[in-house]
């Protein structure tokens, strides 16, 4: 398996494929490593990248007849915003807690923390929400 990696990462260092695509390699390499040996101690369960929502939906307006959403949000994105919530000044809280309770999201930014976001990312790992009725499916995951 190092071989393989070692090969990814060099095309990659070439530039024949994108880093994104040498991600999904190299997660395919680790899928297919053989399973452990009895007794042999297990691996920690590596922690998710992404959070996914996906959307699959028919239309009956006479349009095209179907709709895909496919959104991939870096959980390394929403780290960093909750750690860069600390940056901000007191009065600014007050104000932008304002803003977003009268755009209807009753969210205090004084008690985000980062260990909230880490519990959330913890739970959503457990869990594939999927909504399914007549006309669209949605999935939400971390992977």
């Amino acid at each position: 398996m190092n071989e393989q990696r070692r090969q990814i990462l060099q095309m990659l260092g070439e530039g024949k494929i994108t880093a994104d695509e040498a991600e999904r390699l190299i997660d395919a390499l680790e899928r297919q490593q053989p399973e452990s040996p009895p007794g042999a101690a297990a691996r920690p369960k590596s922690r998710p990248k992404y959070l996914r929502v996906v959307v699959n939906a028919t239309d009956d307006s006479g349009g095209d007849g179907s709709s895909r959403i496919n959104i991939r949000v870096p959980l390394q994105l929403l780290r960093a915003g909750v750690r860069l919530t600390s940056l901000i000044p007191p009065q600014a809280i007050t104000k932008v807690n304002a803003e977003l309770a009268k755009s209807g999201v009753p969210i205090d930014l004084a008690q985000l923390k980062p260990q909230h976001l880490e519990d959330l990312i913890d739970q959503l790992d457990e869990v594939d929400i999927d909504v399914d009725d007549p006309d669209a499916k949605v999935q939400v995951f971390c992977e």
